[in-house]
């Protein structure tokens, strides 16, 4: 993901400098020198890198850090805040009208994502604020954008506008704009045409369209893999248009991050929303605070709680860990958890958001890990039904048979079902102290009452919260 590189390299520099019982000028500039390499390295524009130092120095040279009780978490606090206000100071919503339609026009360059982007965030619309949005196909110049768009708009249930490729953007924009009205949408989506470069016939036909539909939003697509040039895209495109926000994508990819940190302070543009991966449902919306969390290896929980209440079957989790109180987990049960966990990403994704584990996601060897989990499903699958719900009861020509259906063998078939032992194992034992009295259902809700005030005082006061 971008900003795995910085994250690295401020995590070390910030602990090293949490250890020290006694903060000096000394060692505040042997930290602050790894932090300027750090962004340096993370291609943040060198400015804003000099700014950003010279806004530390200041403040952690305040009486209230030099008299605090532990000076270098001070010192990282004023860190974690600055990084906030790089990133902007809150989360940028859309601008939604109060009454008719809210328009939204999709710009950037080609191949920066925009067909894609403008469907992800049609969806969000429906699934997040409850909108009942159409998308207009107005990139006439990309024929192939056109068919992409309806393609996307029929996997997430969203009508697509189109005029074809024969008639021109504006005049496409105009009908849809009317036919929207007609049939009674909230929303609108303009996927406008790009170009490989910035050039006036593209920036006249944006002006022309926004002229025409007095955008709510313009929301300018850029790739996070090109570091630096994002600040250019974005000044160009800001010169010319009334900017309200920008799309990141590709923002799980490889990139050192510094573009999109430079962005919000030299454009004043601020990022609405990042893309993190090909499938549709990738997409969320950028909060600050929460991304200056996860560089500062903080976690990312609320984040993690969303995508779980998002992207899993809620009523099957409960049913499952129902079952599992009551001692009646089987295989059936595993194999549906973990399809269920599959469903959150990569592993070593949730590790960066879970506090303290940040440092572990390194360790992680994706391939190994998927490969372990296709395994494990294949070796599930390949039982009867008879043999899922009592696994207990394999035997070795059942254990063989198992092996050969899955491409695997007895052995690793042994390790699934002594791992399942010991997880039932483990349920039984939790389940027999509910039974006895030691773990009762007050002490259950109570538990999980506990960790639900946790995570709204994160979500209302998470500077307290750490603090705390």
């Amino acid at each position: 993901m971008a900003f795995d590189s910085l994250s690295e390299r401020l995590n070390k520099t910030m602990r090293n400098i949490a250890g020290k019982g006694k903060l000096t000028d000394a060692n505040m500039e042997d930290m602050l020198k790894e932090v300027r390499l750090a962004l340096l390295e993370a291609d943040v524009n060198y400015r804003i890198v000099k700014q950003f130092l010279d806004d530390i120095r200041e403040k952690a040279r305040g009486e209230e850090v030099l008299s605090s009780v532990e000076p270098g978490e001070m010192l990282v606090k004023i860190v974690h805040d600055e990084i906030i206000e790089l990133l902007g100071t809150e989360q940028a919503e859309l601008n939604f009208k109060e009454n008719g339609i809210t328009t939204v026009m999709m710009v950037g360059l080609q191949g920066t994502g925009k067909t894609t982007s403008t469907a992800k965030i049609a969806r969000i619309a429906v699934n997040k604020y409850n909108k009942a949005p159409m998308m207009i196909a107005a990139d006439v110049i990309r024929p192939a954008a056109i068919d992409q768009l309806k393609t996307l708009g029929e996997e997430i249930g969203v009508e697509v506008f189109s005029l074809g490729p024969e008639v021109a953007a504006l005049e496409t924009v105009r009908q849809g704009m009317k036919y929207a009205q007609e049939k009674g949408y909230d929303m609108v989506f303009i996927d406008t045409a790009g170009r490989l470069h910035i050039d006036e016939e593209l920036m006249q036909e944006l002006t022309d369209i926004n002229n025409l539909v007095h955008a709510d939003d313009i929301l300018l697509t850029v790739d996070a893999m090109i570091g630096q040039d994002i600040v250019n895209v974005a000044r160009e495109f800001s010169n010319r248009l009334p900017l309200t926000g920008l799309v990141v994508t590709k923002f799980d990819g490889d990139s050192r991050g510094g573009g999109v940190l430079s962005v919000r302070r030299i454009t004043n543009v601020p990022i609405k929303f990042v893309g993190e991966g090909e499938k549709i449902e990738d997409m969320d919306a950028f909060y600050p605070e929460r991304m200056a969390d996860r560089i500062l290896g903080m976690g990312d929980v609320v984040t993690l709680v969303e995508k779980a209440q998002e992207k899993m079957d809620m009523e099957l989790a409960e049913r499952a860990a129902k079952r599992m109180m009551e001692g009646k987990f089987d295989l059936n049960d595993m194999l549906s958890q973990l399809e269920q966990f599959q469903k959150l990403g990569p592993l070593s994704g949730i590790l960066k958001m879970l506090p303290g584990f940040s440092q572990y996601s390194d360790l992680i060897n994706e391939g190994e890990a998927n490969d372990s989990m296709k395994k494990t499903k294949a070796i599930i699958q390949s039982m009867t039904k008879y043999e899922r719900e009592n696994p207990q009861k394999i035997r070795s020509t059942m254990k063989r048979r198992i092996a050969k259906g899955s491409g695997t063998t007895v052995n690793d078939v042994n390790k699934l079902l002594n791992q399942f032992e010991k997880t039932r194992k483990a349920m039984n034992m939790i389940s027999g102290m509910q039974r006895n009295g030691q773990w009762d259902e007050e002490k259950l809700e109570s538990m999980m009452n506990n960790t639900q005030q946790a995570l709204d005082q994160y979500r209302s006061d998470p500077k307290n919260f750490r603090r705390h």
